[in-house]
Protein backbone atom coordinates (compact mmCIF):
# COMPACT_ATOMS: atom_id res chain seq x y z
CA UNK A 1 0.00 0.00 0.00
CA UNK A 2 1.65 3.75 -0.80
CA UNK A 3 1.63 6.18 2.00
CA UNK A 4 1.56 8.62 -0.46
CA UNK A 5 0.01 11.59 0.28
CA UNK A 6 -0.51 10.64 3.82
CA UNK A 7 1.30 12.30 7.45
CA UNK A 8 3.76 10.99 9.32
CA UNK A 9 3.09 12.14 12.71
CA UNK A 10 6.76 10.97 14.83
CA UNK A 11 6.12 9.07 17.95
CA UNK A 12 6.73 10.60 20.96
CA UNK A 13 9.70 8.19 21.46
CA UNK A 14 11.29 8.72 18.25
CA UNK A 15 14.38 10.80 19.91
CA UNK A 16 16.00 11.71 16.52
CA UNK A 17 16.28 15.23 16.36
CA UNK A 18 15.43 16.37 12.86
CA UNK A 19 11.97 14.27 13.39
CA UNK A 20 11.15 15.03 16.92
CA UNK A 21 7.72 15.96 17.38
CA UNK A 22 7.91 16.31 13.68
CA UNK A 23 4.93 16.13 11.06
CA UNK A 24 5.77 14.78 7.71
CA UNK A 25 3.97 14.55 4.60
CA UNK A 26 5.03 11.49 2.12
CA UNK A 27 5.22 13.13 -1.35
CA UNK A 28 6.31 9.57 -3.02
CA UNK A 29 6.31 6.08 -1.65
CA UNK A 30 7.27 2.89 -3.39
CA UNK A 31 9.37 0.11 -4.13
CA UNK A 32 12.63 2.35 -4.03
CA UNK A 33 11.57 4.06 -1.01
CA UNK A 34 9.63 7.41 0.31
CA UNK A 35 10.71 10.70 0.10
CA UNK A 36 8.41 13.18 2.71
CA UNK A 37 9.32 16.86 3.80
CA UNK A 38 8.72 18.12 6.83
CA UNK A 39 5.40 20.57 7.56
CA UNK A 40 6.27 21.94 10.87
CA UNK A 41 9.28 23.34 10.86
CA UNK A 42 9.57 26.65 9.39
CA UNK A 43 12.75 28.78 9.33
CA UNK A 44 13.77 32.18 8.46
CA UNK A 45 14.62 32.15 5.23
CA UNK A 46 12.62 33.84 2.38
CA UNK A 47 11.41 32.37 -0.84
CA UNK A 48 12.85 35.46 -2.97
CA UNK A 49 14.80 33.50 -4.97
CA UNK A 50 12.06 31.85 -6.74
CA UNK A 51 12.00 32.13 -10.47
CA UNK A 52 10.34 34.66 -12.26
CA UNK A 53 6.19 34.87 -11.96
CA UNK A 54 6.47 32.69 -8.47
CA UNK A 55 5.55 34.66 -5.51
CA UNK A 56 4.87 33.16 -2.14
CA UNK A 57 4.16 34.98 1.65
CA UNK A 58 5.40 32.17 3.41
CA UNK A 59 9.08 31.57 4.80
CA UNK A 60 10.91 28.41 3.55
CA UNK A 61 10.48 25.50 5.50
CA UNK A 62 13.09 22.83 6.62
CA UNK A 63 11.57 20.04 4.48
CA UNK A 64 14.51 17.50 5.90
CA UNK A 65 17.78 16.86 6.73
CA UNK A 66 18.71 15.16 2.81
CA UNK A 67 19.74 18.20 0.32
CA UNK A 68 18.57 21.05 2.43
CA UNK A 69 19.82 23.39 -0.68
CA UNK A 70 17.55 22.31 -2.96
CA UNK A 71 13.68 23.53 -3.05
CA UNK A 72 10.66 21.40 -3.17
CA UNK A 73 7.16 23.28 -3.62
CA UNK A 74 3.89 22.36 -2.64
CA UNK A 75 1.27 23.80 -4.30
CA UNK A 76 -2.71 23.22 -3.27
CA UNK A 77 -4.84 23.74 -6.92
CA UNK A 78 -8.22 22.17 -7.99
CA UNK A 79 -6.52 22.07 -11.67
CA UNK A 80 -4.02 19.52 -12.62
CA UNK A 81 -0.89 20.88 -14.74
CA UNK A 82 1.00 18.51 -16.76
CA UNK A 83 4.61 18.67 -15.22
CA UNK A 84 3.29 18.44 -11.93
CA UNK A 85 2.53 15.34 -9.72
CA UNK A 86 -0.76 15.05 -7.42
CA UNK A 87 0.74 14.03 -4.01
CA UNK A 88 -2.86 14.18 -2.28
CA UNK A 89 -6.59 15.41 -2.95
CA UNK A 90 -5.78 19.31 -4.28
CA UNK A 91 -2.04 19.15 -3.27
CA UNK A 92 0.47 19.23 -5.72
CA UNK A 93 4.42 18.67 -5.88
CA UNK A 94 4.80 21.83 -8.02
CA UNK A 95 6.77 22.24 -11.12
CA UNK A 96 9.18 25.61 -10.22
CA UNK A 97 11.18 25.60 -13.21
CA UNK A 98 8.29 25.36 -15.38
CA UNK A 99 5.96 28.39 -16.11
CA UNK A 100 3.83 30.13 -13.39
CA UNK A 101 0.61 29.11 -12.68
CA UNK A 102 -2.30 30.28 -10.54
CA UNK A 103 -2.61 28.48 -6.95
CA UNK A 104 -4.52 28.88 -3.93
CA UNK A 105 -1.43 28.32 -2.12
CA UNK A 106 2.55 27.41 -2.11
CA UNK A 107 5.00 26.51 0.30
CA UNK A 108 8.60 25.98 -0.50
CA UNK A 109 10.77 23.38 1.65
CA UNK A 110 14.31 23.37 1.48
CA UNK A 111 15.61 19.69 1.57
CA UNK A 112 13.59 16.16 2.24
CA UNK A 113 13.47 13.50 4.50
CA UNK A 114 14.08 10.07 2.75
CA UNK A 115 13.71 6.23 3.65
CA UNK A 116 15.38 3.13 1.36
CA UNK A 117 13.95 0.37 0.60
CA UNK A 118 11.69 -1.30 3.62
CA UNK A 119 13.21 1.52 6.06
CA UNK A 120 9.84 3.14 6.60
CA UNK A 121 7.96 0.20 6.70
CA UNK A 122 10.54 -1.02 9.65
CA UNK A 123 10.25 2.32 11.65
CA UNK A 124 6.53 2.12 11.45
CA UNK A 125 6.12 -1.37 12.64
CA UNK A 126 8.67 -0.63 15.49
CA UNK A 127 6.34 2.67 16.78
CA UNK A 128 8.11 5.47 15.06
CA UNK A 129 5.36 6.97 13.52
CA UNK A 130 1.96 7.40 13.57
CA UNK A 131 0.29 7.35 9.96
CA UNK A 132 -2.46 9.43 9.60
CA UNK A 133 -4.54 11.38 6.43
CA UNK A 134 -3.54 14.58 5.80
CA UNK A 135 -5.46 17.69 4.24
CA UNK A 136 -4.48 21.06 2.90
CA UNK A 137 -4.90 22.65 5.94
CA UNK A 138 -2.14 20.90 7.66
CA UNK A 139 0.31 20.93 4.18
CA UNK A 140 0.06 25.00 4.37
CA UNK A 141 -1.06 25.66 8.09
CA UNK A 142 -0.54 29.10 9.57
CA UNK A 143 0.63 27.44 12.78
CA UNK A 144 2.77 24.96 12.09
CA UNK A 145 4.73 24.80 15.39
CA UNK A 146 0.74 23.21 16.85
CA UNK A 147 0.69 21.14 14.00
CA UNK A 148 2.14 17.51 15.87
CA UNK A 149 -0.76 18.44 18.54
CA UNK A 150 -3.20 19.09 16.55
CA UNK A 151 -3.02 15.93 13.70
CA UNK A 152 -2.92 14.17 16.91
CA UNK A 153 -5.90 15.19 18.20
CA UNK A 154 -7.97 13.96 15.75
CA UNK A 155 -6.63 10.66 15.51
CA UNK A 156 -8.75 7.89 17.27
CA UNK A 157 -8.52 6.33 21.17
CA UNK A 158 -6.01 5.74 22.24
CA UNK A 159 -3.46 7.55 19.60
CA UNK A 160 -4.96 10.66 20.18
CA UNK A 161 -3.64 10.98 24.15
CA UNK A 162 0.04 11.19 22.01
CA UNK A 163 -1.13 15.05 21.81
CA UNK A 164 -1.07 15.22 25.42
CA UNK A 165 2.74 13.75 25.95
CA UNK A 166 5.22 16.35 26.71
CA UNK A 167 7.82 16.83 23.67
CA UNK A 168 10.67 16.59 26.36
CA UNK A 169 9.46 14.59 29.48
CA UNK A 170 12.83 15.34 31.52
CA UNK A 171 10.89 18.60 32.04
CA UNK A 172 7.89 17.22 33.18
Amino acid sequence: MSLTGCLLVASPTLFDPNFTASVVLVIHHGEPGAVGVVLNRPTDLSADRLPPGWRVSDPVHSGGPVEPEIAIALAESDQPHDAWEQVGMGMWLADLDGPPVPVRRLRIFAGYAGWGPGQLEDEISRGDWVVADATTDDVFTPDPGGLWRRVLRRQPDPIRLLAGYPVDPSLN
